[in-house]
Parts: structure tokens; C-alpha cells; sequence
């Protein structure tokens, strides 16, 4: 796979099936200084950019002439604007005429200015739009589970100001977001049950409870003994702790029946919090139906009213609690008012998503944008459920007659209101098609109706094709002007098929990228939450400062990703003369939105991990990717300009290491020993350059650097030549073929791969016992050591409920923004507290989705006899590498981690990197092995050869 590729990939996440500005990457002009589509060794022609100048437009914000809107004067956006406005097919405001003859350039010509004036005036530009910024707020999503709250003693305080705030939001489990109706109050430290200030925040007594009624459902109704309830039916409630799928669970029980059947349950959300009140405090509830549903497995309206409340206490009773969950069972009542459980889940979810967006970020939609999202939810149910079905499926075309779900009665009435609402798009008789869409609709068909087609069409037909053969005969046949009547047989075949419209796939595309904020996640994040599959960690989401400050920036960004999602298809397909248009692309954007410099030691470290939601960072990858394919072509010199590229442009990135090695490869490649020489001697000044491509840079050096091109010996030689133990053992071989991993009969003889083997010997040799995880059981070990620092109160670094790990981990600014918290837990870990904290965070967290944890790989029982076997020094030495720099240091640790005890309470730890024939040690691997010595760890490598036949 290409460099790049997997990493592009995962950021552009599911493919969209209509991309706004597809037609303005396939046709409009490139103003890049590479031209890659017209000669393979392209020179390096020096730009304005490379020698530190910048050509700047001092043109302000124009009008659309169809929306109305204010957008950059920048002739890309223009047109990329330009573009998506039309395709939403959106009324325009001024005659076509107008529209092109609309002048939208400036009487000022352009200024050519220095970098650092550029600079200034982006700094000055950015301060503007921040300060044009809604008032910032700060929300916090808390999802308390009774049996967890706990103190958060060093939960990081921030200044009491008016401009930082925290909603508190009483979120449902199966829901933990907010939906815009919270209360707003002055931020205060995480409410504990040993907080006594919070305790005065508590109003009225236990014994207010009694009497008190609250309105909620009878669910899981197909559970239930009884399917018919009557109106006004006298119900109770009786605690099942037996469930298997909620320990939580409380039945609903049938008063008025004399052997007590079963209607239902509560509703989970509800249930958590009265539970431990039923148990604890022998809280009964009464209640009646008060309403009776079309449906007999629909959820059913009650109310319930507390009884009687017996508290003594005893047994770790507390009335504070009492009333903490009794308020919090009121909350999720409240909260639940305007979401009855007959809608269904994905539904719900939707409907949230969108309302959070939407309360999140409005400066990122037009006003015509807003109106259309929140008219979603003044439509029908029916309507509602199957638009989201469609939206989340394949697709993109649906044949109308084939659409049957058991929760939507009325499909067809839905697909008009849809239609009628912008929605969705019909495919009638009538409808003019692109040859795209006619290559959707024929997928839609079977075979036998492909060739039924072709016989009516008197076309040649051979049995045995296949049914993309058929579909590509038919498709030459409408290309070729042959076949008009093509689309009226496929609609006497499908009827009527719909499909999301464009506007409705861009815009919601857009709300589900800002809250999720990645790729990877969508809709079925809800799902998994809401069936208890995943459970994220418990955190506060403290927003001071948006992502995205203009929605400028924000359609630059989506525009960034078309680019990626258009190079990344053309790489599946072959077609590389759009994969190096899509290279042209990225760099000219890039050349134009140069990323302003950061000081390593400055406050804006912060902008560093928010830039990887800018073009700017998007166009690198696809650089990136490009690189890696321009290589493989060898067509060095492209690949050497645009590495110089990325370089100049961001001065502050963790990957400068990855280009300044890549660099100085390809200059060596077209035989420029002394510029290779130069590259990586100026790679080893740069402070981006670390771990394993700082090695790298640092032995080319001693190899290139020789008389005469320089006659002093650097001063890192002697570190580099540091000799590594190493441990030769002998296998029978099973396969000894090249580029195949090897395989050897282990002792039991058994086959086994080089690291199983390795395994078995230390175990006969020396008593080793121990895992083959090379980075895995760090990285849990790491993630549990540091479980509340992670998740501690950082502004802007949690932004989702469905994040398992602050943003920020990957960049300098995870250690200097939390330092006053790590290195007090440091400080315990070298201490040899590490075990401690290792036990009560496995048992508090068990099951909660951290980055780096793996839950079901290592036992606690491994990582507590990993941790105890490891000295305390070491382990404090190696947690603060990762914290520091977590990105450099994530992959290429040792594959062995050996343990075994002397005695009860002693023991010692080796790590070893085994190698087979023919394998060699990466420069992250030598990396790794000669910091863990320095850290005091007992490390090696093990070199596995075959066994020698005797003559």
C-alpha cells in the first residue's frame, strides 16, 4: 500500500455519494507550478512561495448572486461556492446574465509581501473573525452512572469567568448528547457525593419523595405476559436484578390481575437511577396507564407515585445520595417529555444529532440551511424513519417497490412528502439522467431483467454474462445515442426509485462530520452505545473556541476532503492522470494558504492539534499519498518539489521527520549526494524531527558526511554505535521462501511464527514468562496508569460524547497543558504505586473504550505482573516519553514483554525484539531499544536462523 493511504482513508471515512464540488476539481484550471500531467521530470521551477513570498488577494468578502451569502474573494471559492449553490438547485437572485458578468475581483491589484507581513496580517484577519464569534459556551455533557461517582480531586480548575459556562445536561444512557434545552450555570468542579459545597446546592428532604408522581413508559412491551392494558390499569413495580441484559432492570406489574403479569419494563435511562433507590431506601411505586397505544407492542404511557420511603441510615446510607438520584430520575423524566419511546432509535438519534450541530455551530450554516435542517423535524414519523433508513444505506438509488420496513406504515406517502420537501429525488419516466445515475439504476435491476432489455433492444445477449457485462452493453448503447428508449424500460421495470437529494446528503453529511468530528464514526456510534456493545469514558466537554471559526473555513475543509475522497477512488480505478490532477490541486491550495508558524513554546501550541480539521492539513495527506505514488513512478524530482513543499509550509508538524528523510532518499536518487547531505543535517537542527526518523537522518549523515565532503565526525557517532545484546537461536524451518513471513516447528512441534518461538525458549532457558504484544500492552499499561489524566478537565480538547481520548494526545500540547497533573502521578508510578493505580483503574474502568486499552488481549493478572516486575524508575521514565510525544513513540516497541519472579514481591522484566532470517531492525525499532536502555530497561534482540543440517 502507498504511504498515506491507510491514514487518507480513515479520514475520509465512508465515501459520500454526491461530492458538491466534484465538476471544479475535474475541470477548473490549476494554478500550481507543477504541472504533472505533461512531463514526467517536471523542473524545479522556483515559485514565489519557496523563496518566502506570498501573493495575497486583498480583495474583500463578495456577494452570491444565487444565495445571497458572503464568501471569500478568492477565485476558488468562488467557484466552488458558485458550484454548490447551483447543484442545490437553489432559485437564483440575479439573471444568469448578471450571474456572468459579475465582477469579483478587486480594483486593487494584487500585493506581493513578504511572509512574515503576510503573517501578521493573517493573525490580525484571524483575531477579527474570533472576535465576530458567538458568545463561546462551554457544555458538558454529564452521563453520571450511581455506582461511580466518585471525587475528582485533581480535576483541573478553570478561571471563573463569565465567558466560560457549562450546561449541565441530565443525558439519557441511550443518549448522550444534549439537545439544546439545558441549563446554562457558572462553571463548578464535577458534582461528588464528598462534596459538601454541592451538598447545599441539594433542595428538600428525603421524605419530600413520598407522594410524588412522575409520568414515564412500559417498554420492552414483547417481554411482557400480557399484550392488551386497559385505560386507567393499576400497575407496580417490582425490582429484577437477575436480568441478563440490564442488572438495573424493574419490571411492570399488573396490579389489577390477581397472579401479577408482567406488561413491561422501564425504560433503562429511568430504571438506573431508581434501582439503587428501591434497593437502598425500599422506595415503592404505584401508578396507573393513563393512555393506550394503537399498537400492543408500543410503549405505553403511566404514571407512577411514590409510596412510602423508609431511610435509617445504615448501611452506607445517605440521604444526600437519596435525593441526588431521585433528582436525576426526575431529569431523565424531563428529558424523555418530547422523545416517547415509540420512536425508534435511529430516529431519535438522527433528530439529536442535528439539533446539537445546530446549537453548536449556526455560524456554520446559511440562514436558507438552518430552515431546511430544522424543517426534518416538523415532518411526518413515516417520513422521518424512511429518510434516515435511505440516508444510511448503500445506495444511492432505492427501487420505491421494494421498500418495506415493519416501523414505517405509509412508505409511499413518506417518498411524497419527501419529495415535496426537497428530500428526496424521484426517478420518473420523464427523468433526464446523467450517465452516473443511469450506471445506479441499471445496478438496481436483475439479471434477468438486464437481459430481457437486451432482447427488447435486439441486442447480441450471451447467457453466461455477467450481470456487469450487461450493465456495461446497455451503458455503451446510451453513451452512444443509440438507445434513447433506455430509460423508459428501466422505468416500466423499477417504477418509481428515489434517492437522497443532493442538498439533503451535503448538509447532513456536514452535521455528521461536525459532531463526530472524524471519518471513522456515524450513526451506528449511536447504535452500539444504545445496545451497550461500547461505553465511552466519562468527561467534561469545556468549549472555549470553535474549530471552525467562519463558514469559509468549513466549506475549504469539505472541498479538501472531495479532493481526497476523488484521489482515493482514482487509485482503486487506475486512473492516475486525475490522481496527479488531485496532486496539482493540493498543492496550489496550499501554496495559496501557507499555515501560519508556531512557537513550540507558546500558548497557540493549542492551534497545532486544532489544524487537522483545515484544508490545509487534508491537502498534506493527499501530498503525502502523492508522493508515495510519484516514487513508486520515479519520478523523483516531482516528489522532491513537493516534499520541499510540506516543508516550507508547516513549519510546526510531528511528520517533518517522515519528510526530511524522504527528502534527502530521493535527492540521493537523482544524484545529489551533497544537497542529501545537507537535508539531513538540517533535519537533525529541526526540533519536529524525533525518534525513529531522527536516527534515520542521523546514519545517513555518518554515511554520507565522509572526506571530502566533510572531515569532522558529528558527535552523535559514538551514541549510534552503541552495540545492542543479541540472542541467536536455531528453528526448523517450515518455509524459508522470500517475502513471506517465516514459520519454524515449534518444541511441542507444533508451527509457530519466529515470535512463539522465541517465547518458548526464554521460557525452557530461563523461566521467562511473557506476551507477544509489541506495542499493545504499553500502550493499556500507559492508558490505565493515566486513565483521569487523560480524561481531566482540558479546554477544547473534548468536543463529542463519543471520544476515547482527548483531541490533543498526539501533540505537544497533551503534556504542557496537564504537566501539573502527570508528574505528580509520575512521581507515584516511580515510587512503585504503579500496581495500586493499575488495580482500582482496571476495576473503576473496566470495559470503557480508551485509545491504546485493550481490555480483551491482556488480563489483569499480565499487566499486574508486567507492572510489578518493571521497576518503578523505568515505567515513570518510559510514561513520560509517551506523554511528551505520544505520536513519535506509539509504534515500534520490542515484540516480547518477559517477566518472572525471584520470590513473592521481586521479580525483574526483559524486552525483546525478535527477528527472523532475513528481517532487520527498523530505525523506530533501534529507536526504541536504545531509549528503553537509557530508562534502565533489560532489553535485546533475538535473531531466529534455521537449523544447520549435519552432513
Amino acid at each position: 500500500m502507498l504511504t498515506g493511504r491507510e491514514s487518507l482513508s480513515r479520514l475520509i471515512g465512508k465515501r459520500r455519494r454526491f461530492l458538491p464540488n466534484l465538476q471544479s476539481i475535474l475541470f477548473s484550471p490549476i494554478r500550481s507550478s507543477l504541472n504533472l500531467l505533461s512531463d514526467k521530470n517536471g523542473g524545479l521551477t522556483e515559485t514565489e512561495s519557496s523563496k518566502g513570498k506570498v501573493e495575497i488577494s486583498s480583495s474583500d468578502l463578495v456577494t452570491c448572486p444565487v444565495c445571497g451569502s458572503k464568501v471569500r474573494g478568492e477565485d476558488y471559492t468562488i467557484n466552488s461556492h458558485l458550484d454548490r449553490c447551483l447543484s442545490r438547485r437553489t432559485k437564483r437572485k440575479l439573471t444568469q446574465r448578471t450571474l456572468l458578468e459579475l465582477n469579483f475581483g478587486c480594483s486593487q491589484s494584487k500585493l506581493q509581501i513578504s511572509s512574515d507581513e503576510s503573517e501578521r496580517l493573517l493573525s490580525s484577519d484571524l483575531r477579527k473573525n474570533c472576535s465576530d464569534c458567538e458568545e463561546n459556551v462551554t457544555r458538558c455533557f454529564s452521563k453520571i452512572d450511581p455506582r461511580e461517582e466518585k471525587s475528582h480531586d485533581q480535576c483541573r480548575q478553570l478561571p471563573h469567568t463569565e465567558s466560560v459556562k457549562q450546561i449541565d445536561v441530565a443525558g439519557s444512557a441511550e443518549n448522550p448528547i444534549s439537545d439544546g434545552r439545558a441549563n446554562t450555570m457558572v462553571y463548578f468542579s464535577a458534582l461528588s457525593t464528598d462534596n459538601e459545597e454541592s451538598r447545599n446546592h441539594m433542595d428538600g428532604t428525603v421524605d419530600s419523595i413520598s407522594g410524588m408522581a412522575i409520568d414515564t413508559f412500559i417498554v420492552g412491551r414483547k417481554f411482557s405476559d400480557e399484550k392488551e392494558v386497559n385505560l386507567g390499569a393499576n400497575i407496580s413495580l417490582l425490582r429484577d436484578p437477575d436480568n441478563i441484559k440490564d442488572s438495573n432492570a424493574i419490571k411492570v406489574l399488573s396490579a389489577s390481575s390477581a397472579c401479577c403479569k408482567v406488561l413491561g419494563y422501564l425504560p433503562l435511562e429511568l430504571a438506573q437511577y431508581l434501582s439503587p433507590l428501591i434497593e437502598k431506601y425500599c422506595l415503592s411505586f404505584e401508578g396507573y396507564v393513563i393512555s393506550v397505544p394503537k399498537r400492543s407492542l408500543d410503549a405505553v404511557p403511566i404514571q407512577i407515585v411514590c409510596q412510602n420511603i423508609i431511610f435509617n441510615g445504615k448501611n452506607g446510607c445517605d440521604e444526600f445520595e437519596a435525593l441526588h438520584l431521585w433528582q436525576k430520575a426526575l431529569q431523565v423524566v424531563e428529558f424523555a417529555k418530547n422523545r416517547p419511546p415509540n420512536t425508534t432509535k435511529y430516529q431519535q438519534n438522527f433528530c439529536l444529532l442535528l439539533k446539537e450541530v445546530l446549537t453548536s455551530s449556526p455560524h456554520l450554516f446559511t440562514k436558507d440551511e438552518k430552515k431546511f435542517i430544522e424543517s426534518f423535524t416538523s415532518l411526518s414519523e413515516d417520513s422521518q424513519r424512511l429518510f434516515v433508513r435511505l440516508y444510511t444505506r448503500k445506495g444511492p438509488w432505492f427501487r420505491l417497490s421494494t421498500i418495506m420496513y415493519p416501523e414505517i406504515c405509509n412508505p409511499q406517502q413518506a417518498v411524497k412528502e419527501l419529495s415535496a420537501a426537497g428530500y428526496l429525488y424521484l426517478f420518473e419516466d420523464t427523468t433526464k439522467l446523467h450517465d452516473d445515475e443511469m450506471k445506479d439504476l441499471l445496478s438496481l435491476l436483475t439479471v434477468s431483467e438486464l437481459r430481457d432489455i437486451l432482447c427488447t433492444l435486439r441486442k447480441k445477449c450471451n447467457h453466461g454474462s455477467r450481470k456487469q457485462n450487461l450493465i456495461a452493453s446497455l451503458l455503451s448503447c446510451y453513451k452512444g445515442g443509440s438507445c434513447p428508449v433506455l430509460q423508459r424500460l428501466i422505468w416500466d421495470r423499477t417504477e418509481i426509485c428515489i434517492r437522497a437529494s443532493p442538498e439533503a446528503e451535503s448538509l447532513f453529511w456536514r452535521a455528521e462530520r461536525l459532531f463526530f468530528l472524524n471519518g471513522e464514526q456515524d450513526l451506528s456510534a449511536f447504535l452500539l452505545v444504545d445496545l451497550r456493545i461500547v461505553k465511552y469514558p466519562t468527561y467534561n466537554c469545556i468549549i472555549l473556541e470553535q474549530i471552525f471559526s467562519n463558514e469559509s473555513d468549513l466549506l475549504a475543509y469539505e472541498e479538501a476532503i472531495e479532493v481526497a475522497q476523488v484521489i482515493d477512488q482514482s487509485l482503486d480505478e487506475n486512473n492516475f492522470e486525475l490522481v496527479l490532477r488531485c496532486i496539482m490541486i493540493a498543492d496550489s491550495r496550499i501554496s495559496c494558504c501557507p499555515e501560519k508558524l508556531i512557537d513550540s513554546t507558546s500558548p497557540d501550541l493549542m492551534a497545532i492539534f486544532r489544524s487537522c480539521f483545515s484544508a490545509s492539513w487534508v491537502y498534506s495527506k493527499v501530498i503525502l499519498l502523492g508522493i508515495s505514488f510519484l516514487e513508486c513512478e520515479r519520478r523523483y524530482k516531482d516528489a522532491i518539489h513537493l516534499l520541499r513543499r510540506l516543508l516550507d509550509c508547516f513549519t510546526c508538524d510531528a511528520r517533518r521527520g517522515y519528510w526530511t528523510v524522504r527528502l534527502s532518499v530521493d535527492l540521493e536518487h537523482i544524484g545529489c549526494p551533497n544537497e542529501s547531505l545537507s537535508v539531513a543535517e538540517a533535519g537533525l537542527l529541526d526540533p519536529w524531527v524525533r525518534a525513529g526518523s531522527r536516527m534515520a537522518l542521523q546514519r545517513r549523515v555518518l554515511r554520507l558526511a565522509k572526506p571530502p565532503r566533510r572531515w569532522k565526525t558529528p558527535s552523535f557517532s559514538e551514541s549510534l554505535k552503541r552495540k545492542i545484546i543479541e540472542v541467536h537461536i536455531q528453528g526448523r524451518p517450515l518455509n524459508c521462501e522470500a517475502g513471506r513471513k517465516s514459520r519454524f516447528y515449534g518444541e511441542d512441534g507444533e508451527q509457530c511464527g519466529v515470535e512463539q518461538l522465541a517465547l518458548q525458549y526464554y521460557a525452557t532457558e530461563g523461566g521467562w514468562q511473557g506476551v507477544h504484544t509489541e506495542s499493545g500492552i504499553w500502550m493499556t499499561i500507559f492508558g490505565l496508569l493515566m486513565w483521569d489524566i487523560l480524561f481531566s478537565d482540558v479546554p477544547n480538547v473534548f468536543r463529542t460524547r463519543f471520544q476515547t481520548a482527548p483531541l490533543d494526545m498526539d501533540t505537544d500540547h497533551f503534556y504542557l497543558a496537564r504537566k501539573s497533573l502527570i508528574e505528580p502521578q509520575l512521581q507515584k508510578i516511580h515510587d512503585g504505586l504503579a500496581e495500586e493505580i493499575l488495580i482500582t483503574s482496571w476495576e473503576l474502568h473496566m470495559g470503557t473504550a480508551c485509545r491504546g486499552v485493550n481490555w480483551d488481549q491482556h488480563s489483569l493478572s499480565d499487566l499486574r505482573a508486567a507492572v510489578s516486575c518493571i521497576r518503578g524508575p523505568c515505567l515513570a521514565s518510559l510514561c513520560r516519553h509517551l506523554a511528551q510525544d505520544y505520536r513519535s513513540w506509539l509504534s515500534g516497541m520490542p515484540d516480547l514483554l518477559l517477566w518472572r519472579f525471584h520470590g513473592d514481591y521481586k521479580g525483574e522484566a526483559k524486552l525483546v525484539e525478535v527477528k527472523g532470517p532475513r528481517d532487520q531492525l527498523s530505525e523506530q525499532q533501534r529507536a526504541w531499544l536504545l531509549l528503553l536502555m537509557d530508562c534502565g530497561f533489560n532489553a535485546e534482540v533475538c535473531k531466529v536462523s534455521p537449523t544447520v543440517a549435519s552432513p
